[in-house]
């Protein structure tokens, strides 16, 4: 006979008593990495930007003032490098009996469980940078998603791998038994 007891929300298991595994530390340094790219190819884009319109009407006379644009690296430049600091802190996973937990976000925070008897694949992924500092991403997906219902990035590229093979394991010990 089919039952569906009701759950008191006292009831419910309590969310801090999760134990987050934080992000590799390398991640933070990737992260750092990718941001110094993005700040070099700013200013380039800046200076080439100015000496091209300069260039350009120097036969008119014309004298581009483009000062201004400097203000965008001197404002961007302290963000795109405390944000990745910020938001790194913030992000970490859990591997349960039954499900995975992600959490990230800085100001809006995220936390998601995803079951293992609804997970159809996982791949492994990482890019150029990522192989730089020997680091992979996990992107799990679900029953019925459309795309990757949950990707966790800055795993060590050695941990990512088991964690691809323990998911697959639990995966396909839930098709067995079912």
């Amino acid at each position: 006979m089919f039952e569906n007891a009701e759950i008191q929300p006292e009831e419910l298991p309590a969310v801090d008593a999760v134990t987050w595994q934080d992000m590799d530390a390398k991640f933070l340094r990737r992260q750092l990495t990718e941001s110094g790219i993005g700040f070099f190819f700013t200013v380039i884009g800046i200076s080439s930007l100015h000496t091209i319109l300069n260039v350009a009407f120097a036969d008119a006379n014309m004298d581009i003032r483009l000062g201004w644009l400097w203000l965008i690296p001197l404002f961007l430049g302290p963000l795109l490098f405390a944000w990745p600091v910020a938001s790194v802190r913030r992000k970490g996973y859990a591997i349960r009996e039954r499900d995975i937990i992600y959490k990230s976000g800085i100001f809006w925070q995220t936390v998601t469980a995803i079951p293992f008897n609804r997970i159809q694949h996982v791949e492994k992924s990482s890019t150029p940078l990522d192989r730089r500092f020997q680091l992979a991403s996990l992107q799990i997906y679900t029953a019925g998603g459309s795309g990757g219902d949950l990707k966790i990035h800055g795993l060590p590229a050695k941990t990512a791998e088991k964690l691809r093979q323990f998911v697959l394991e639990k995966i396909g010990a839930s098709v067995e038994q079912a």
